[in-house]
């Protein structure tokens, strides 16, 4: 008999909330407009009154719990705690604030923990005990699972290896140091790396030489890549190079089977697989040849955050 969960995905702008199966089937989903919301408990109230929809329209009876992936979220105390990108400010006891209608399980993390902890449960990870999770997008997020297990550290923010320093004095960041792996492999630095080239090249005519800068963004730039553009090859050589780096530091810190990428840079596919591969192995510690995988997560694209989400009311502390 299948069991059920709800995935709540909470980002700056939307709230999706689906309806997840114990096979990884996300069978429903509803959405709220987060910035719309100042007052938090009106917010978790109509998310509630979102999840008893989608129940009686699926016509499921119970749920084992609530897997919510929110900014600033705390897997130890339930909280969002001092998210900068939500009109809620301080900390929000998700927890208690679901409980006042809700009488399950509640488990709170933030995206990137949610997105390793799916990858174990519903993708690409089962029957894994030690892997590394990069989510490439806005900045990089990432999530380590030891021994089948998330590390949260002592506070509930171990792992954020996007503000590990991967350039020394680089370029500046948004969490006030320098040289962030953030600044050089996520979607915005792929675009600053872009300008960059764009700049120091003044004899370029391709594609990316014809958008107005300020709306260039990297989608642009991996397409004109995928179309074989020498810039934006250019572009996803060096973000490649920068990852291959960032992975390998990872691999010696965890010692993981497996490494998997997920978000809109990865999804230009080999014109940065192929240079963030190569410069791995390049970077590799001796010791660890030929024992970790540089993979692709099998989260589907559509439900990957809310499957994430979800798979946090079967993780373990």
């Amino acid at each position: 008999m299948s069991t059920y969960s709800i995935g709540i995905d909470i980002g700056g702008t939307n709230t999706d909330i689906g309806l997840v199966r114990d096979d990884g089937l996300c069978l429903a989903k509803k959405n709220l407009p987060t910035n719309h919301y100042s007052d938090a408990s009106i917010y978790v109230s109509d998310i509630c009154n979102q999840i008893s929809a989608l129940m009686a329209e699926n016509k499921v009876a119970a749920i084992d719990g609530i897997g919510i992936a929110a900014p600033a979220g705390n897997f130890y105390t339930g909280c969002i705690e001092n998210a900068t990108n939500l009109n809620f400010k301080g900390i929000i006891d998700l927890q208690k604030l679901f409980h006042e209608h809700l009488d399950v399980p509640v488990v709170v993390s933030n995206d990137a923990n949610a997105a390793a902890y799916g990858e174990l449960v519903y993708g690409g990870a089962k029957g894994m005990k030690h892997f590394v999770m990069f989510t490439l997008g806005t900045g990089v997020g990432s999530g380590i699972v030891v021994d089948g297990k998330l590390v949260h550290g002592k506070t509930g923010g171990a792992g954020e290896l996007g503000h590990a320093i991967l350039i020394p004095e680089g370029r500046p960041c948004g969490c006030g140091r320098k040289g962030c792996m953030e600044t050089y492999c996520s979607a915005t630095a792929i675009r600053k790396t872009a300008l960059e080239l764009l700049e120091a090249t003044p004899n370029y005519d391709g594609p990316l030489a014809k958008v107005n800068p300020e709306e260039l963004t990297s989608k642009m730039v991996g397409d004109a890549a995928k179309n074989s553009d020498p810039l934006a090859l250019q572009v996803f050589e060096k973000t490649g190079y920068w990852l291959g780096i960032a992975m390998a530091n990872a691999v010696a810190f965890s010692g993981p089977e497996a490494i998997f990428l997920m978000g809109g840079p990865v999804k230009a596919g080999e014109v940065l697989l192929k240079p963030a591969r190569e410069s791995f192995k390049k970077h590799l510690c001796f010791v660890y040849d030929g024992s970790v995988d540089v993979r692709v997560s099998e989260l589907p694209d559509n439900d990957a955050a809310i499957l994430g989400a979800a798979a946090l009311t079967k993780a373990k502390d």
